[in-house]
C-alpha cells in the first residue's frame, strides 16, 4: 500500500463500514475491466458506499487529501470514462441499487444511481408504465452512468435522450457537499436548474447518487418491421413518409448498411428475416394505444412505400414473438462486431442532409489508405446517430479521417457515449476555444482540486506555482 493509500484509509477509519472499503489484495481485477479491452490500472482502494451519506464522506476525505477519484457504475462505457488511471482510487456505486415504488399518478420513480436500466424498466412495467430509454447494455448499464453520458439508445425519436427523463437529481460534489433536488416537478424555475450540470458531464462535476426519473404510459400496441431498401435516399424517404403518416406513433428507426447484415447472418441465432444483398436495411417500430388500428395503419404506410419503390422487401411482426425476433436482429450486431479483432468503433452524430456525402467521402478516404478495410455502419438514423466501425491496418489514420469528416459535416464526435479519455483529443474539432474554456471554468468552480474523474473530457493544466 502506498503512503497516499495509507493516508486515505486512516482518514476513513471509523467513518465508513468495513464492507464499504476494499484495499490491496481485496481489490478484484474487475475494477480495471473495460469493454473496449483497454485494461485500466488496478486500483489500490475501491470505496463502495451504500448511500449518499457514504459517498459524501468518501469524497470529502479524498478532497482533503487531494486523492484522485474515478467513479464507476456498470463499466459499460465505450469512451474510457471509468477506466482507472495510475494513482486513482475507485468510487463504485455498485451497491447503491435501491428502487423506489413508482408513482403511477405522477408517472415517476426515484432510484439510486447504481440501479441498472433493466431494473428501472421492470419496475415501470410492473406498475403499468414504461421507461423511455433502452440500450443493448440495459442489464449492466446503471442509472448514474446513463445520466453521466446522457444515454440515448433506440427510442430517442419518440422519448428523447436521457436528459428528457430526468426530473430531479441528488449529487455529491468533489468536496462532499450534497445537492438534492428530487421533487420530481415537471415545472420548476426556482433559480438555476443545477440538475443539468450533472447530465452528460461524465462525472467531472459531481457524483449522481439518486435520480427522479420520468416514466411514460405503457403502449397498448407495439409493432415493428424489417425492411430492405435500395439506397440511402430510400432510407431517408421512408423515414419522412413514416413521420408524415404516423406522427408520434413512430418510436424507432434503426439503419444497417451493407455489408453488415450480410456478414452477420451466419452468426445470428435465428434465421434471417429477409434475404441478404440489399444496400440498406431498416428496423422501424411504432408504439400506440389503439391495438385494433395501429398495426393496420403501419402496414398501409409500408405497403405504400413498397408500391412507390422506396422499400424493396419487408416483413412486419404479427405477434409478440415475431416482434422480439426482429429486435433480436438489431441486438445481434454488437456480439458480431465485438467478436472481431482489430476493430475500431466510433459513435457520431450527423445532420441527415449531410450524412450520405459523409459516408461516401469517408469510405473513399479509408480505402485510399487501406483498400482491404472492413467498414460496418449502423445506428439510430432517426436521430442522426451512426456507429461507424472499421477493421483496418491503419487505425490511427482511420480515426482521423472519420472524426475530421464528422467535423466538416457539422456533426458531433460523440452522440451518446461521451468523450472520456479516448475522444478528448478530437473534442476541439467540434467545440470552439470559447466553449472549452467555459467547460474548464465550470470544472474548476465545482472541483478546484481536480480530483473527480480527472482528465476525462478535457485536461486541466496544473496551477502555476510561480503565478
Amino acid at each position: 500500500m502506498s503512503l497516499e493509500g495509507d493516508r486515505l484509509l486512516s482518514e476513513l477509519n471509523g467513518k465508513l463500514d468495513a464492507g464499504d472499503i476494499l484495499a490491496g489484495p481485496a481489490v478484484d481485477e474487475r475494477y480495471r475491466d473495460d469493454p473496449d479491452g483497454k485494461l485500466g490500472a488496478l486500483p489500490e482502494i475501491v470505496l463502495r458506499p451504500r448511500d449518499t451519506e457514504g459517498v459524501a464522506i468518501a469524497m470529502a476525505a479524498c478532497n482533503r487529501l487531494g486523492q484522485p477519484v474515478v467513479v464507476q457504475g456498470g463499466r459499460t462505457g465505450l469512451a474510457g470514462s471509468a477506466r482507472v488511471q495510475p494513482g486513482e482510487i475507485v468510487l463504485s456505486l455498485e451497491r447503491m441499487t435501491g428502487l423506489g415504488i413508482p408513482d403511477r399518478e405522477a408517472a415517476t420513480i426515484t432510484v439510486q444511481a447504481g440501479a441498472t436500466m433493466q431494473a428501472v424498466q421492470e419496475a415501470a412495467d410492473n406498475a403499468g408504465l414504461m421507461f423511455g430509454v433502452d440500450i443493448g447494455a440495459r442489464g449492466s448499464a446503471t442509472v448514474g452512468g446513463n445520466i453521466a453520458t446522457n444515454a440515448g439508445g433506440i427510442r430517442v425519436l419518440r422519448y428523447g435522450m436521457y436528459r428528457a427523463q430526468v426530473l430531479g437529481l441528488e449529487a455529491v460534489l468533489a468536496d462532499g457537499s450534497v445537492l438534492t433536488s428530487l421533487k420530481g416537478l415537471p415545472k420548476d424555475n426556482s433559480g438555476y436548474d443545477l440538475n443539468q450540470l450533472f447530465i452528460g458531464t461524465e462525472g467531472t462535476l459531481g457524483v449522481v447518487t439518486r435520480a427522479a426519473l420520468r416514466l411514460h404510459p405503457k403502449p397498448l400496441s407495439e409493432v415493428n418491421a424489417f425492411c430492405a431498401l435500395p439506397s440511402f435516399e430510400a432510407a431517408i424517404a421512408l423515414l419522412g413518409l413514416l413521420r408524415q403518416k404516423l406522427g408520434p406513433l413512430l418510436s424507432a428507426y434503426e439503419v444497417n448498411f451493407a455489408p453488415l447484415y450480410d456478414d452477420m447472418i451466419p452468426s445470428m441465432a435465428a434465421p434471417a428475416p429477409l434475404p441478404a444483398g440489399s444496400p440498406v436495411y431498416v428496423l422501424t417500430e411504432i408504439q400506440g394505444n389503439e391495438p385494433d388500428r395501429d398495426g393496420e395503419r403501419f402496414a398501409e404506410v409500408l405497403m405504400q412505400a413498397v408500391e412507390d419503390g422506396i422499400v424493396s422487401d419487408v416483413v412486419v411482426s404479427q405477434s409478440p414473438r415475431e416482434f422480439h425476433a426482429l429486435w433480436a436482429v438489431r441486438e445481434s450486431v454488437n456480439p458480431f462486431l465485438f467478436a472481431m479483432k482489430g476493430l475500431i468503433g466510433v459513435d457520431v452524430s450527423l445532420p441527415l442532409a449531410r450524412m450520405q456525402a459523409f459516408l461516401a467521402q469517408t469510405e473513399t478516404a479509408i480505402r485510399a489508405i487501406d483498400a482491404g478495410a472492413n467498414i460496418y455502419v449502423f445506428g439510430h438514423l432517426g436521430d442522426g446517430n451512426l456507429h461507424y466501425q472499421v477493421r483496418t491496418v491503419e487505425p490511427s489514420a482511420a480515426y482521423d479521417i472519420i472524426y475530421r469528416g464528422v467535423a466538416a459535416a457539422g456533426g458531433g464526435v460523440s452522440a451518446e457515449h461521451g468523450i472520456g479519455l479516448d475522444k478528448k483529443r478530437w473534442l476541439p474539432l467540434v467545440r470552439s476555444d470559447a466553449e472549452l474554456a467555459a467547460m474548464r471554468r465550470l470544472k474548476t468552480a465545482f472541483d478546484p482540486n481536480n480530483i473527480l474523474n480527472r482528465g476525462r473530457v478535457f485536461d486541466i493544466a496544473p496551477p502555476d506555482p510561480s503565478a
